[in-house]
C-alpha cells in the first residue's frame, strides 16, 4: 500500500480517536470576590446545612433521611447529596477525612450488598433503588417507584467518591472499588420509554413492582439533564435517539428582554444538575444553536425569578428584589386559605416568568436562591443578607435555614428536606472552591457521556 495512503489512514484515525477524548474540565472559579463578612456567612450557612447530613444518617447504613422528622425514611437522591456533603465536612474540618471515608463506605456496602429483585420488598432491581428506602431494613418503603433520576443523583455522589477519596489505604480503596461496581451493574436500556407517544425513546421516570414501567419519561427541559450524560456514559445503547427526544420538547422563553433561556420553572430543576457537572463553556447541539450554555441559562432563570417578584403579579406579601426564590418546598396547606388565596402543601413550584408559572402561591424556599450563588452571586448574597435582615431566626433552625416559608400565610415550614440541603450546601461549594465540579468532570463517565451527546466548546 502507498506509504502517504497508510499516513493519511493514520491520520484520520488519530483525528477521530482525538475527537472523541475531549476533556471538559471545570477551573472551579466564579469571578466574585467575597468580603470577610460574607466569608464568615457562608461559612455559618455551610456549617448549619452540614449538620443535616451529619445527624441524619444511618450509623450503619450510611443512608440519609428523606427529611429531618421523625418518621421520615431515607431518600436515596438525599443519600446521593449527603456523600459529597460528607466531603465538603472534611474539607472545611468540621469532621475528618477518615470519619467522611467510613460514613461513605458504610453505604456503598450496604447499597452493594442489598437485594436487588423484582420482589416488591427489595431495596433496588436491574442496578437502580427506590425512591425511599426504610431506615431500619433498607427495604423499599410506601409502595415508592424504582426511581431513574433518584438513583441518578445517588450515582453522581458514588462518582464524586471514587474520585474524591483516592488514597492508597483499605477505606479508600474500598470506596473506589465497590463504587465500579454500582456503577456498572446499572442496566439503562430497561427504562428506555417504548416508541410510541409523547415520550417516546426518552428515559422512565421509573418502575413499579406491580404495575411495570412508568408512563412518563424525563422530557426536557428539567432536573434530569445530568440523567443523560450519565446513561450516555454508562453505556445505554440508544442514548443518542433519547436525547435527541429529550431535546425536541424543549420550550425556550423570553418572559422579559435579554433573559431568553429554556424555560423550567422551579429553580431546582436548573440546579440540580450543576450541583455536579460544570456545564460552562460547554454546549450540546441545542444550546450552541442559542449560542448560551446550561450555566448562562440557569443564571438567566435566576434573574428571571428576581424579575416575578419584582414585579408580583399576583400581589403576594414579601415578593421584592431581595426576597425570591419559587422552587418545590413544603407549603401552608389549605388550612390556612382565606379570601382568593389558597395555599398548597408540598408541591414543585415554579415559576419562568409572569405567563409560565407552576402553583406559585406566595411560598418562598431559601434553598432556591441560595442554591443559584454559582450562577449569580451579585444578586444572591444581598438577597440572603436581606433575608436574615427581614426575617431573623424565623427562618434560621438547627440544620440552618427552614425549607420555605410564606409571608402572605403568615406560614414558616418546620422542617428540612435532604433533597434541598443538598443543593444549597454543595453550590455554595462549588462558588467557593469548586470542590465537586472538579472531582465529578474527571470521570471517564462524564468524559464519555458529555462527548457522546455532541457536547463541545462554544466559540
Amino acid at each position: 500500500m502507498n506509504k502517504f495512503i497508510i499516513f493519511f489512514i493514520l491520520f484520520i484515525l488519530t483525528v477521530d480517536n482525538y475527537a472523541q477524548q475531549i476533556v471538559f474540565k471545570s477551573n472551579g472559579k466564579i469571578n466574585y470576590s467575597l468580603s470577610i463578612d460574607e466569608v464568615a456567612l457562608l461559612d455559618s450557612i455551610q456549617h448549619k446545612t452540614f449538620l443535616f447530613f451529619q445527624n441524619e444518617h444511618h450509623p450503619e447504613k450510611g443512608i440519609v433521611k428523606d427529611r429531618a422528622a421523625s418518621w421520615a425514611p431515607a431518600s436515596i437522591a438525599s443519600t446521593g447529596f449527603g456523600i459529597p456533603a460528607f466531603a465538603i465536612g472534611a474539607e472545611r474540618n468540621w469532621i475528618t477525612r477518615e470519619q467522611a471515608a467510613q460514613i461513605t463506605l458504610n453505604l456503598l456496602n450496604f447499597f452493594a450488598s442489598s437485594v436487588q429483585s423484582a420482589d416488591t420488598n427489595a431495596s433496588g432491581y436491574k442496578g437502580f433503588y427506590y425512591h425511599f428506602l426504610r431506615m431500619d431494613t433498607g427495604t423499599r418503603a410506601w409502595k415508592c417507584e424504582l426511581s431513574s433520576i433518584d438513583t441518578g443523583l445517588l450515582m453522581m455522589g458514588i462518582i464524586f467518591a471514587r474520585n474524591y477519596y483516592d488514597l492508597d489505604n483499605e477505606a479508600e480503596n474500598q470506596i473506589r472499588s465497590l463504587a465500579g461496581l454500582i456503577l456498572g451493574r446499572i442496566d439503562w436500556n430497561f427504562l428506555e420509554m417504548p416508541d410510541k407517544g409523547k415520550f417516546a425513546h426518552t428515559i422512565s421516570m421509573g418502575w413499579s413492582p406491580t404495575d411495570g414501567m412508568l408512563d412518563h419519561g424525563w422530557a426536557g427541559y428539567n432536573e434530569a439533564l445530568f440523567l443523560y450524560v450519565l446513561a450516555a456514559g454508562s453505556g445505554m445503547e440508544n442514548i443518542e435517539r433519547s436525547y435527541s427526544a429529550w431535546l425536541k420538547s424543549y420550550q425556550w422563553n423570553t418572559p422579559y428582554e435579554g433573559l431568553s433561556h429554556v424555560a423550567f420553572p422551579p429553580l431546582f430543576g436548573h440546579q440540580f444538575s450543576q450541583a455536579f457537572i460544570d456545564y460552562r463553556g460547554i454546549a450540546d447541539e441545542f444550546m450552541k444553536e442559542k449560542g448560551i450554555d446550561y450555566f448562562e441559562n440557569s443564571r438567566r432563570a435566576t434573574l428571571v425569578q428576581r424579575r416575578y417578584a419584582i414585579d408580583n403579579p399576583k400581589g403576594f406579601i414579601g415578593y421584592d428584589s431581595l426576597c425570591w426564590g419559587v422552587t418545590a418546598c413544603d407549603g401552608p396547606t389549605e388550612k390556612y386559605n382565606f379570601g382568593d388565596k389558597k395555599f398548597l402543601g408540598y408541591a414543585g413550584r415554579g415559576t419562568s416568568g409572569p405567563d409560565y408559572n407552576y402553583f406559585d402561591d406566595g411560598t418562598i424556599a431559601p434553598y432556591g436562591p441560595i442554591s443559584s450563588l454559582p450562577f449569580a452571586p451579585e444578586i444572591v448574597l444581598q438577597t440572603i443578607k436581606s433575608l436574615n435582615e427581614k426575617y431573623g431566626t424565623l427562618l434560621w433552625g438547627k440544620y440552618g435555614y427552614y425549607d420555605s416559608f410564606n409571608p402572605t400565610a403568615n406560614w414558616v415550614d418546620n422542617d428540612f428536606i435532604g433533597i434541598d440541603q443538598g443543593p444549597l450546601l454543595i453550590m455554595v461549594e462549588n462558588f467557593r472552591t469548586g470542590l465537586v465540579w472538579n472531582y465529578v468532570m474527571k470521570d471517564p463517565i462524564i468524559q464519555k457521556g458529555l462527548n457522546k451527546l455532541g457536547y463541545t466548546y462554544l466559540k
